[in-house]
């Protein structure tokens, strides 16, 4: 059965080399008063004696533990696939190692992990609020611990906070006129909780887009999902009932319009042709379907997240930077 070798320390590195501890570590770690010869003569050994540097101590040391935590509703979702990669990225170049948790929308189970990474004393945290989290005093805690937060996509609506979010207006209003220059009279609605910020800003966005439309606007249009599988069927059984039927639905994400227009052709509804769909999200299989929404508006999860991560380091740096949110506008992709 062959030795494992077991990482040398220090020590031994320096009594193989007859010099002293202090000078081994300078030399790892390239100090200027260490020689050229002396530095390649001390890695050179450290790497035939297996050595490898006590993280713990450079952590203790420096503060820090080269670590952040990603918090997310859904780690399955394409729309935080793209999230991921670009995170993923940044954290990279930075020498960063990246922990990833999974609300799925469950208040108490984000607690519970915003706990972990607070004990784990991650270095920062960038997260997308579950649809369901009302109590925000998780921030305050944090950032007195040291430790800042940067929100995207799905974020709180608090000033003083770091968040890059999507300009939902941009999208919804080139959504409705989508409809409207195609002849389309009644367009509904089918949003999400109404716990949910991005829910009220996508209301808000549409009775906008309508009314600079001249298009009536009725309540009723305006239909309410959880955001689960019967929910959003439920929601596709009212507007079904409904006398005056909608021609057209702008949809609160991808998911949504998937049961959606599922739910229609159930019903014997011709897809694009008695029931048009605009979706938020932009699903990247759409384009394999034969028969896709008529457009898709696209949220850019990508930027947003890649500009959460660069902020989210500069606060590590220098936690004084002052408070940033930025709005990349949504746009309609037909």
């Amino acid at each position: 059965m062959n030795k494992v070798n077991k990482p040398a320390t220090i020590k031994e590195i320096a009594k193989k080399l007859k010099i002293s501890p202090s000078t081994v570590s300078r030399a790892l770690n390239d100090h200027p008063s260490i020689g050229l010869v002396t530095t390649m003569r001390v890695k050179k050994m450290a790497e035939e004696l297996n050595y490898e540097p006590n993280q713990t101590a450079i952590f203790f040391k420096q503060r820090k533990t080269f670590t952040i935590a990603v918090i997310l509703p859904s780690l399955s979702e394409p729309f935080f696939s793209f999230a991921i990669s670009e995170i993923e990225n940044v954290a990279s170049a930075q020498r960063y190692t990246v922990l990833m948790g999974q609300s799925l929308d469950d208040p108490d189970r984000e607690e519970q992990i915003l706990k972990t990474f607070k004990n784990h004393r991650v270095d920062g945290i960038l997260m997308s609020i579950g649809k369901k989290t009302t109590n925000l005093e998780f921030i305050e805690k944090l950032e007195s611990s040291g430790i800042p937060v940067v929100f995207f996509d799905c974020v709180p609506s608090l000033p003083n906070i770091n968040k890059v979010q999507s300009d939902l207006s941009t999208g919804m209003n080139e959504a409705v006129d989508a409809f409207v220059a195609r002849g389309h009279k009644v367009i509904a609605l089918v949003n999400g909780p109404k716990t949910l910020p991005a829910s009220e800003d996508r209301k808000v966005a549409y009775l906008s887009a309508m009314k600079r439309n001249g298009m009536d606007i009725l309540e009723k249009n305006i239909i309410e999902t959880d955001l689960s599988t019967e929910g959003n069927e439920k929601a596709m059984d009212s507007i079904f009932a409904m006398s005056e039927r909608p021609s057209a639905i702008i949809s609160f994400n991808d998911f949504v319009t998937l049961d959606l227009m599922k739910a229609a052709r159930n019903k014997g509804l011709v897809l694009n042709q008695d029931i048009f769909f605009i979706s938020y999200a932009n699903y990247p299989l759409w384009q394999y379907m034969e028969n896709p929404p008529m457009g898709r508006i696209e949220q850019f999860p990508g930027m947003q997240a890649r500009k959460a991560a660069e902020i989210l380091f500069e606060r590590i740096e220098n936690s004084d930077v002052a408070d940033q949110q930025i709005v990349f506008k949504s746009r309609l992709v037909m």
